[in-house]
């Protein structure tokens, strides 16, 4: 909606603009054209590749484009977290298409724009748009945004509004109340629940399952367990298995690990229908937080049964079965993986490698990769990165430098590989004065922009001992911005140590 992005509209404005215009042919298929051209779309996985070409392309084929129909692509992708192509298509309906426009789509683009651009352009939108359309829904979506980047003087701004035009309800409560968990304010959850009361506006199963998570914050079980039979006396929500897992998780942080059993007990009588799959695979984690590996496998043929089986489970099961230490059903549970899909997730062997070297387990680590090349899949940086530092832990630092070559050679923009030890590759090959290796490594991180030519230079010339009283390897990588936090406490602990 460009008109409205701008901020320079009235609403005959807006409703001329987006009045419906069709287009249709007698070529067309007898395809569904919502599943058509959701298919197309669908196809576009690579998130920085534009959308609008296929649009285009749809229109020039003189197919059936209907508001409904863009609707459910925009609702589908946002599902998936493809926020730019959402935002987009709404861009591309208001630049080439009329469509009645309506507060539902304003709250929509606010909430987009907010993911893609940020904060302050949403502002910008909100602010450009007619007070006609400024309806709870938009002012929901805005306190939505607050909310969600802990904007908290803003959010209770806007809030405070919200109450003053009479907007206040139990969505709008649920977000400040999110907020306010988030930033462990946890005095001012109690005075809202109060609110909430006085004002008649109903509780909803969101807002139980996140005060059941509050009080599991504060450790204060009384307050939870009184909090679950009020949920479970409200005659106007029904139980819900987010809840008890909340209070699962509440048990377990206080380590009550009968009282949180029964509770995972009570989750799984009403998980059913679409939610069994993400039920499952949360149950399968806890009851490994439980130890309670008996549980974890029924959980698991329960899982089984649904049909189609998913990498998810299958990276919940495998990593649980490896924080139980129980290795043998973790090697049988990758096996049925790979037997049933044909594409590699490398989650699930990563699991594996990282655990055999961990072990020592390296020749098995070995026969997991050359297993994914075999199926015709190129390892992931990831893979790579977990087998050096492998190879790095048991001191084969021959293999280490020839897997960090690949691990930098797997690199993609905007991701790097463990710099402790990268670091360890490049002071191995100093000592051993293979001045040819360690350029090719200094090479490849110059290429892949993982150091300034300046650093290169740096680095280069502490190799050949050029620069009397240089700086470590490890300071020269400290002083790229773009090496992670962590890894760079690590790697200062280390010089200190």
């Amino acid at each position: 909606m460009q008109i409205l992005r701008r901020g320079a509209c009235n609403t005959s404005a807006i409703s001329r603009v987006f009045r419906v215009s069709l287009y249709s042919t007698e070529t067309l298929t007898s395809t569904p054209p919502e599943y058509s051209l959701q298919s197309r779309i669908s196809s576009a996985i690579d998130r920085k590749v534009s959308l609008v070409p296929a649009l285009e392309q749809w229109r020039k084929e003189g197919r059936s484009i209907k508001q409904q129909h863009l609707h459910r692509l925009i609702r589908k992708l946002r599902t998936f977290k493809r926020y730019h192509h959402a935002l987009e298509i709404y861009e591309w309906m208001g630049d080439k298409l009329y469509f009645h426009v309506k507060a539902g789509d304003v709250a929509v683009q606010l909430d987009l724009i907010s993911k893609v651009h940020g904060l302050e352009q949403a502002e910008k939108y909100f602010n450009g748009t007619p007070n006609s359309f400024r309806t709870f829904q938009v002012y929901g979506a805005l306190l939505n945004c607050y909310s969600q980047n802990n904007s908290l003087e803003k959010a209770e701004t806007i809030m405070q509004e919200i109450r003053d035009r009479g907007f206040a309800d139990t969505l709008s409560y649920n977000a400040m109340l999110s907020l306010y968990s988030r930033l462990g304010k946890h005095d001012k959850l109690e005075y809202l629940m109060q609110e909430m009361e006085e004002n008649g506006i109903s509780l909803d199963s969101f807002t139980y399952c996140l005060l059941l998570n509050a009080y599991g914050d504060t450790s204060d079980i009384e307050g939870m367990e009184k909090f679950l039979m009020k949920l479970e006396t409200d005659p106007f929500v029904n139980s819900d298995w987010n809840a008890y897992i909340a209070a699962a998780n509440s048990y377990l942080k206080a380590d009550l690990k009968e009282k949180a059993v029964e509770m995972l007990r009570k989750s799984e009588q009403y998980i059913n229908g679409t939610s069994r799959r993400f039920g499952y695979e949360i149950l399968l984690a806890l009851y490994t937080a439980v130890g309670n590996k008996a549980e974890l496998y029924r959980i698991w043929n329960l899982y089984k049964t649904m049909g189609k089986l998913f990498n998810s489970g299958y990276v919940c099961m495998v990593s649980s079965l490896l924080k139980l230490d129980d290795m043998d059903g973790a090697e049988k549970t990758f096996e049925e993986w790979m037997s049933r899909h044909k594409s590699i997730d490398f989650r699930v062997p990563n699991l594996l490698i990282h655990a055999y070297c961990n072990k020592g387990l390296l020749e098995k680590a070995e026969q997991v990769v050359s297993r994914i090349i075999e199926k015709g899949e190129g390892p992931t940086l990831v893979t790579w990165d977990i087998l050096a530092a492998g190879y790095h832990d048991n001191n084969q630092m021959e293999k280490a430098v020839d897997t960090m070559k690949k691990a930098l050679m797997a690199t993609p923009q905007g991701r790097k590989p463990n710099p402790v030890t990268l670091r360890a590759c490049l002071e191995y090959l100093k000592e051993k004065g293979d001045v040819e290796e360690a350029e090719n490594l200094i090479r490849l991180l110059r290429e892949r922009s993982l150091v300034s030519a300046y650093d290169s230079d740096r680095l280069t010339n502490y190799i050949r001992n050029e620069e009397p009283g240089s700086n470590s390897i490890a300071q020269m990588l400290w002083d790229h911005e773009d090496l992670d936090a962590d890894a760079i406490v690590n790697l200062k602990q280390e010089s200190l140590s």
